[in-house]
């Protein structure tokens, strides 16, 4: 799970890192329009969203508007949060046709029980992850953000967000967060054996889990998916980890993981 060069995260906190010289790139920088597109379109894929139907959706982090640009063009309703100035001008300047709103999704999500029908993310909740000041508390960050996102969702319907975890630790520290907001669901690690390609997404249930969507893999022959799943039950050792779809861990002690997910019971 490790990444080539300095995260961006571990440089400051992401409304100074995403200045005018960084929001000018999601604008003009064809290659990284079309990652973004795409795993905009990745994420809305796994929401499962009704067939022909507009839905009202929230998109976290949402920069410069590139993803909220997607759920516009299949015919959806958008909000977008993000922390960066700079990036929602961008948003701004190339007219996007959601709402915008300047926040710290990290000291929660400012709107009403049951307002959104699903919720993407495009790279934005491992920020979290880091304390840029004293006051910072990673986890009690976490909580706070899985929480309201919890609240503001249709119950029933999903969340999924598109993270680069720095490690397993990381994304352990995520999900049990997800868990105790009330989430149930999984991960989700696209093209798993590829340095390049490999995303991850964190799948999350306001509601009972139904089913963990199959991972892309290159040939499925040669590549397995890989998910994990997560309940909100709680055991008696308060987080344990199991077996769940293609991926192995242990239950019951900490285990060695590379590259392989976690299931929080």
């Amino acid at each position: 799970m490790a990444f080539r060069g300095k995260r961006p995260e571990h440089g400051g906190p992401p409304e100074l890192f995403y200045d005018k010289n960084e929001a000018r790139k999601y604008v003009r920088n064809s290659r990284m329009i079309d990652v973004q597109t795409k795993m905009a379109g990745r994420a809305l894929e796994l929401l499962y969203l009704p067939e022909g139907q507009p839905c009202y959706l929230l998109d976290i982090g949402c920069g410069s508007g590139l993803s909220g640009d997607y759920l516009s063009d299949e015919g959806h309703y958008w909000v977008g949060i993000d922390i960066s100035p700079a990036m929602l001008d961008a948003a701004l300047d190339r007219d996007t046709e959601g709402d915008l709103l300047l926040g710290d999704m990290g000291q929660g999500i400012p709107f009403k029980p049951g307002t959104f029908d699903g919720c993407i993310s495009i790279s934005a909740v491992q920020w979290l992850c880091n304390a840029n000041k004293k006051s910072d508390i990673p986890a009690k960050r976490l909580y706070c953000f899985f929480s309201s996102l919890y609240s503001v969702l249709v119950r029933g319907a999903r969340a999924v967000l598109q993270l680069y975890p720095e490690n397993s630790e990381q994304l352990e520290l995520i999900t049990i967060q997800a868990t105790k907001a009330g989430f149930t669901g999984g991960v989700v690690v696209d093209f798993p054996n590829s340095a390049k390609a490999k995303k991850f997404y964190l799948c999350l249930f306001s509601g009972p889990s139904t089913f963990l969507p199959k991972a892309l893999t290159e040939t499925t022959d040669e590549e397995e998916a890989t998910e994990s799943a997560f309940t909100s039950e709680r055991t008696s050792m308060g987080s344990a980890l199991r077996c769940s779809g293609n991926g192995c861990y242990s239950n019951g002690e900490r285990p060695s993981v590379a590259g392989i997910m976690l299931e929080i019971v």
